[in-house]
């Protein structure tokens, strides 16, 4: 989002009481609509199905500041994902009728938000075909790359320090431990990620996409 869009957003929603949710606590489940619009302040959020097996399939994550879920807010549908806190996270929570409103008066706020839904909605798609027509290595190392633009922290070197553990990016796109394990490993043999505890450093992100493209 663009900083006047935070700006605006987090000045309509300081009217309302900050909220903590601890770690796994949901906001909403699959078939309900939502009944507040959400601004993250701090933590993060993950959205996810549950397959026949009982495993998460997690679709998106969101970080700190973010708005949400806009699709139910503005479509007034209900949610097929499960959106719930993947770590401790604090939000604020204004009525939906109050959101509406504010976005109602702020066009330049939701042209810039839709920006933001449309380059989700155009790495779903990327990640679609990356699913469909790729090997485990090069979807693993996409999820990566992917994962650093929602969720990763730019450090000042260049390097991205990632906060997602192996268990985690095998639920992102349908590899179990063990596969994304032994690809894990083969990364780092090549330096082209650190690990620690449930950390990832990633030195040099373009390497490692050109890693990804050559290995389709």
């Amino acid at each position: 989002m663009l900083p006047t869009t935070i700006n605006e957003i987090e000045t309509f929603f300081s009217d309302y009481p900050l909220r903590r949710y601890k770690r796994g606590q949901v906001l909403v489940l699959p078939g309900e609509t939502a009944e507040y619009a959400y601004f993250l302040v701090a933590g993060r959020l993950k959205l996810y199905d549950t397959s026949h097996r009982g495993d998460q399939i997690i679709v998106d994550m969101f970080k700190n500041p973010a708005f949400f879920p806009l699709s139910l807010i503005m479509n007034r549908s209900p949610s097929f994902l499960v959106h719930e806190a993947d770590t401790d996270i604090a939000v604020r929570q204004a009525p939906i009728e109050a959101a509406l409103d504010f976005l109602d008066a702020h066009p330049k706020v939701v042209l810039n938000l839709l920006s933001v839904l449309y380059e989700k909605f155009d790495g779903a798609m990327k990640r679609m075909i990356r699913l469909m027509d790729s090997s485990a290595k090069s979807r693993l190392v996409y999820e990566i790359v992917t994962a650093c633009y929602q969720i990763g922290e730019m450090k000042s070197d260049g390097s991205w320090l990632l906060a997602l553990s192996q268990a985690k990016l095998g639920a992102r796109i349908g590899l179990s431990r063990e596969t994304v394990s032994r690809e894990i490993k083969s990364l780092k043999e090549k330096g082209l990620l650190g690990v620690a505890h449930t950390y990832m450093l990633i030195p040099d992100l373009a390497k490692l996409k050109r890693y990804a493209e050559s290995h389709n």
